[in-house]
């Protein structure tokens, strides 16, 4: 019930935004009248693998995006709820059928004193979708419907001529093709971010190394050690710094869960993930510091569905076999026993104003999934006489290794499949899923914003983040219309059945962010389902 009313809060206040211009308070850190504040103000967050590009246009990753956002702003950010608020925009004005916004940029400046202007949002946004760029967000631009965004992405138009202009330094216009109310809230992205354009001329890639970046968020970059951490201090330029209280904040690579949740117990680390499994014990001994919350996530297995997939894997029935037999339960219950939900469809169900179809799979008792997938393994040629072997990537992590190899049970049992194994590095196995070199592959998706398209655009056979090459005439064009529609679910409804019935992805569960949490660390967003955060709003007391 209260998940609820905060989703149709935020639905409300979209509406809202809708037709006004927003001057609302902006969310900073804010201290309560007699809160005793620690001498320590370094904020420890642990990160599983190593930070990627710390380029906005290029941040692709989670972790590295939690990052981005402390060195760079964009227009609006997130409240503790995952509302719009003010960022490097005051506010904005909106017409009637929003498609053109106007943005009101504040008095701001970037981290070496130069002042934030609307052109430098029209060059982030024009090299976000820049083809010489190369970044695999280039398509979220077209995502939210900003004009000429997918023609310039192709290579038809140049960028000059995308939907997105300063009237003056402190105006910033954008044009959408289509009727857009959810535009704001998809702000907070790095994708459109502003970007400083003398200091990427000086360096070219060298731009963003601690001694060259400049950056225009709550902190600047002090250390960059690939594999180790990454350092931040706070920015004494940024125009909200006043309100800042935390000084450092510094994100530690720590590959290996028990190994994170013990340096947490020692206290080198304020914040971690609870090991898989451990979640109850954890809750039980350490109620105040244990935590697990929604989060905006789908955990699922790409399959490779190209021309350099096995056959087996070009097989539908194969394809929905496996994914029958996989029993979703067992991993949310035994496995994992954080609080996530099993998943037979792609969009969260934390989706605001998403109406999920009906999953034929998802109201089927696991006995009947496992009868139909030997059914379709068998008339698929496959079985004792005709054994199937499989290979599967996924990146270094405990829980990801124990999911894989109950799944490897799972399809050896029921279906005599024999499924390898192969962990990797985060980045290798980033690269080789881009590049569709593997049969099945760990995935996961946290959506950007909270609307449907958020994840269901990933089955666009245009799009840099379909990991499985699926390609769909008739996703494409429901995806395509959805983005014109006054009622987009009828679309995202057809696009999630048809996913569900050729399988280029077999979901496994709803993600929750089950982690540990130091008692003395305020102001983090627990009901930001998103789960969108920045160091500017924490503090540590006594």
């Amino acid at each position: 019930m209260k998940l609820q009313a905060i989703l149709t809060a935020a639905r409300i206040g979209v509406a809202l935004l809708a037709t006004t211009a927003l001057t609302a308070p902006v969310f900073a850190a804010e201290v309560p009248a007699g809160t005793k504040l620690a001498t320590d103000q370094v904020f420890k967050y642990r990160v599983l693998d190593n930070i990627r590009a710390l380029d906005p246009q290029l941040a692709e990753d989670v972790d590295t995006a939690y990052v981005v956002s402390q060195l760079f702003e964009g227009l609006y950010n997130e409240d503790a709820l995952g509302n719009p608020v003010p960022g490097a925009a005051e506010s904005y004005d909106v017409n009637a059928d929003n498609t053109v916004y106007t943005f009101h940029l504040r008095d701001a400046k970037w981290s070496n004193g130069d002042p934030v202007t609307a052109g430098d949002f029209v060059y982030g946004w024009q090299r976000a979708v820049d083809p010489a760029t190369a970044s695999t967000y280039a398509y979220y631009l077209g995502l939210v419907n900003v004009v000429n965004s997918d023609d310039i992405v192709a290579g038809k138009l140049p960028v000059t001529d995308l939907g997105v202009k300063a009237i003056d330094d402190k105006t910033l216009e954008v044009t959408l093709k289509a009727s857009t109310p959810w535009f704001v809230k998809t702000l907070a992205h790095s994708t459109l971010f502003a970007a400083p354009k003398a200091t990427i001329d000086k360096f070219g890639a060298d731009w963003t190394k601690p001694e060259n970046i400049v950056g225009n968020g709550s902190y600047i970059l002090a250390e960059n050690s690939p594999g180790e951490r990454v350092v931040l201090k706070r920015n004494p330029n940024y125009w909200d710094d006043a309100k800042t209280v935390i000084n450092e904040v510094q994100f530690l690579t720590i590959n290996d869960e028990n190994q994170g949740l013990t340096r947490w117990r020692a206290g080198e680390v304020d914040q971690t993930d609870v090991p898989a499994g451990q979640y109850p014990a954890l809750k039980a001994e350490l109620p105040g510091e244990t935590y697990s919350v929604p989060q905006f996530c789908t955990y699922y297995f790409s399959v490779n569905m190209t021309a350099t997939a096995p056959d087996a894997l070009k097989s539908k029935q194969v394809r929905q076999a496996l994914n029958l037999a996989i029993d979703r339960d067992v991993i949310v219950n035994n496995v994992l026993q954080g609080g996530q939900t099993p998943a037979y469809s792609f969009t969260n169900p934390h989706t605001a104003g998403f109406e999920m179809p009906t999953i034929p799979a998802a109201s089927m008792s696991q006995a009947d999934r496992d009868a139909k997938a030997k059914e379709l393994m068998t008339a698929a040629g496959y079985g004792p006489d005709h054994p199937l072997a499989l290979a599967y990537i996924y990146n270094t992590s405990e829980a990801h290794k124990k999911i894989a190899t109950v799944v490897g049970q799972m399809w050896k049992e029921k279906l005599g499949v024999d499924l390898s194994l192969q962990d990797m590095e985060f980045a290798i196995l980033s690269d080789m899923r881009h590049e569709q070199n593997y049969q099945l592959a760990r995935n996961a998706w946290c959506g950007d914003y909270n609307e449907a398209s958020t994840f269901l655009s990933l089955h666009d056979s245009k799009s840099e983040q379909n990991d499985s090459g699926w390609a769909n005439a008739d996703v494409d064009k429901l995806l395509a219309d959805a983005k014109v529609s006054a009622n987009p679910n009828e679309q995202y409804k057809k696009v999630e059945e048809i996913a569900a019935e050729e399988v280029p992805i077999m979901p496994v569960y709803f993600y929750a962010k089950v982690f540990m949490q130091k008692s003395n660390v305020k102001g983090w967003p627990f009901n930001n389902v998103e789960q969108i955060w920045y160091a500017k709003d924490l503090y540590k007391v006594e």
